[in-house]
């Protein structure tokens, strides 16, 4: 006979279920509001359905790219500020896409957690819904992992999946050539990449996320949660208009490491350094730091946070079309003979 006493149950190992199958019914409104022509069916199958041809597709060719947001994730975590790091992970994945071409679709995340709870969960997934509604692609789904022992008590893991497409042929970059210009798009902070420095940055001057920040106003780890900017939609309208040759987004690895992947072997590029300013959150990572300039290009987006490639005689046109879809540009360059990107002048606040 067995002894009743000892039975054990999944929710007593750590696992909820009725706790996830909350979380679908509270985040359906939010997914709900990022659908868009092509989707299908969403939350609640064994997966999603997308409709290329009623997305306006005739030969499409499909574009996917996957991302995290780093150790931006543990300031979220320790301040509580949840509601936008979900936009960084769609910016992380989304704003990859667009630099081939493509027009993300739709979306998926994985959120991972010891313990779930369901109201932080729908903070995160919520932001999430926010960044795929920004960029026009549909939230599909996703899955939540509750994993007892895997994670500390309060802590969580993002990951995202981005699928897109772009009519066969059209694909970037393609068409660079030497004088052809370098416009840059301001970025809104550090963006998601550097903060394993930020964080020793922090405790070097010997500052908590709560406390006040020296470069602007608002708590530390408020303002640098400040959440990843979005460029799929102006890009995507330079693109259709024409003359834009390639894109490249500013993520680890700076201007230094990004700009050369996107550019054929034999050319590189030359920007001036004094073409726009150092934001303050930079500045003051590079004084507390000891950074120099070198290393803030390599690490830190450094103020630029989308570098878009175009034909000379289309730059003007180019600019003036991102500027009033509410970007911020700056001219920096241009493409030269050679290889790697040179710097001229200098960074300054």
């Amino acid at each position: 006979m067995s002894d009743t006493t000892s039975k054990l149950t999944y929710a007593a190992a750590g696992v909820d279920i009725d706790a996830g199958n909350a979380l679908v019914e509270r985040i359906k409104p939010a997914a709900a509001r990022t659908r868009r022509t092509g989707t299908m069916a969403g939350l609640g199958g064994f997966g999603a359905l997308f409709d290329l041809k009623a997305a306006g597709y005739s030969d499409p060719i499909l574009v996917s790219a996957t991302d995290g947001v780093g150790t931006k994730l543990r300031i979220a975590i320790d301040t509580g500020h949840l509601d936008t790091i979900g936009i960084d992970l769609v910016a992380m994945c989304v704003n990859d896409l667009v630099c081939q071409g493509a027009e993300p679709l739709f979306f998926l995340d994985y959120f991972a957690t010891g313990k779930l709870s369901v109201d932080e969960a729908a903070r995160v997934i919520g932001g999430i819904a926010d960044g795929c509604a920004a960029s026009g692609c549909a939230l599909v789904g996703g899955e939540t992992a509750e994993m007892p022992g895997m994670y500390h008590d309060g802590d969580f893991d993002l990951a995202g999946f981005a699928v897109g497409a772009m009519e066969r042929g059209a694909d970037l970059p393609t068409g660079v050539a030497t004088g052809d210009v370098l416009l840059g798009l301001a970025s809104n902070g550090v963006h998601s990449n550097g903060y394993s420095l930020v964080r020793k940055v922090a405790e070097k001057a010997g500052l908590g996320w709560n406390d006040a920040a020296p470069f602007a106003d608002g708590a530390l780890g408020e303002v640098l949660l400040a959440p990843t900017r979005l460029y799929v939609k102006p890009v995507l309208s330079a693109i259709r208009a024409g003359g834009v040759h390639a894109l490249a987004h500013i993520t680890g690895g700076g201007l230094t490491e990004n700009l050369p992947r996107v550019l054929p072997e034999g050319m590189g590029a030359t920007i001036d350094l004094n073409a726009w300013k150092l934001p303050p959150v930079f500045d003051w990572l590079g004084q507390v730091g000891g950074l120099d300039q070198a290393e803030m290009l390599k690490t830190f987006n450094a103020g630029i946070g989308m570098v878009v490639v175009v034909a000379a005689d289309r730059a003007a046109e180019i600019s003036a079309l991102l500027q009033a879809e509410g970007e911020t540009v700056y001219t920096l360059g241009q493409i030269t003979a050679g290889a790697g990107v040179s710097y001229t002048g200098a960074l300054t606040a």
